[in-house]
């Protein structure tokens, strides 16, 4: 068992770590305020293959192991949390076209998906079915060498600014069996977008909701065939729970890093902050909490890449640990610069906000209960590491 990042791994690691010193953190409180979506920025991290980590080689993306893309978000969020984010959830779009598509559609969007020179968004999520997605409304319908469709989709990252939707649709009966998933263009005739969500964090992308009236889409942009959109959009998931947990801890990283010099250089009755045994308590859960969560987050994305048939249920206990810990982290350095961090010429407060949807997203953090439980009492114990 190593734990040693490979010469190639600590590469990417440190190539993300300069992209996002340079182009990521100088803005991302400008960003954050004025809610700009960087979209000249995340077309220089296509340039860098950040748009198209784990996206096929055929299609120009870099094939890397789940793995290794989470040592890269990880690095990049501490940079800025809400732009990486959005940085992975293309990437889950770009992953699924290129893995599900039909070579001739795969070939049509993937290759400027991967270079970012094209944006994509996800579309799962509705109004009414959040933690129920199993139970989503929208309808495609098929049309001679069409489908048509209808229904709606909330709070879908980058929607109003992306080029591509993947977008699951039910084409038969009620539960996962009957969801099929699309490639469906965003400017599609038919296709509505909603008002720009205000939201606590995540400011820098834009979410939206989006409405389909009577979008006509080629039968040949279905992924798969009809029925697999939900495996497919779990297969997503469980990628996307990986990516969101290395967000979380290279935030609260960047949190950590920051408090850790704060408490040395902040003088409180006549001494260093970090002179204080209570202050260095708190130091030291905050490092083993979060070492132990960057920990879970690889040890579920190698479960992701063996084929694990445990794997859905690593990436839950990954996502649910570390995204509880990221904010956990994230909001005990806030506490440790006092007023100071409550303002925004800091950062802490930023960081707090922005991870704190990591715990709603992707699943929520009790739906990752449920998943883990029922791998747990329908199967018995995670076997891999007994």
């Amino acid at each position: 068992m190593d734990f040693a990042l490979s010469d190639e791994q600590i590469a990417f690691r440190d190539s993300a770590r300069v992209f996002a010193d340079n182009e990521l953190a100088p803005h991302a409180a400008h960003w954050d305020e004025a809610e700009i979506f960087p979209v000249d920025v995340i077309r220089r991290a296509g340039e860098m293959g950040f748009c198209g980590l784990y996206t096929p080689e055929q299609y120009g993306g870099l094939g890397l192991t789940r793995q290794d893309a989470a040592i890269v978000f990880e690095a990049l969020a501490g940079g800025c949390t809400s732009t990486t984010a959005y940085l992975t959830i293309h990437n889950m779009v770009s992953w699924m076209i290129g893995s599900f598509a039909r070579p001739e559609v795969a070939a049509q969007w993937v290759p400027q998906l991967a270079s970012g020179e094209l944006l994509g968004s996800y579309c799962l999520t509705e109004p009414g079915a959040g933690s129920d997605a199993a139970n989503l409304r929208t309808r495609a319908e098929r049309d001679g060498d069409s489908y048509v469709l209808n229904g709606s989709k909330a709070f879908i990252s980058g929607a109003g600014s992306s080029d591509v939707l993947v977008v699951m649709a039910r084409t038969g009966g009620a539960g996962p069996k009957g969801i099929s998933a699309f490639v469906v263009p965003a400017d599609q005739p038919g296709i509505v977008y909603g008002k720009k969500e205000k939201k606590m964090g995540w400011n820098s992308q834009p979410t939206r909701a989006i409405t389909f009236d009577n979008v006509v889409v080629p039968a040949a942009n279905l992924l798969g065939e009809e029925g697999q959109g939900f495996a497919f959009a779990m297969k997503g998931l469980d990628g996307g729970r990986i990516n969101i947990a290395s967000c979380s801890v290279g935030t609260a990283q960047a949190a950590l890093d920051a408090a850790t010099r704060y408490v040395q250089e902040r003088q409180q009755f006549g001494q260093p902050l970090a002179e204080f045994q209570s202050v260095q308590f708190r130091l030291a859960d905050m490092v083993t909490e979060l070492v132990a969560a960057r920990q879970m987050v690889r040890l579920a994305a190698w479960q992701l890449d063996k084929g694990s048939a445990d794997a859905s249920a690593y990436c839950a206990m990954a996502k649910r640990f570390a995204s509880d810990v990221g904010f956990k982290v994230a909001n005990e350095a806030l506490q440790l610069f006092g007023g100071y961090g409550y303002i925004k010429e800091y950062p802490l407060e930023r960081y707090v906000r922005d991870n704190r949807v990591h715990q709603i997203l992707e699943g929520t953090n009790e739906i990752m209960r449920v998943i883990i439980a029922r791998k747990l009492l329908q199967d018995g114990a995670l076997e891999n590491l007994r």
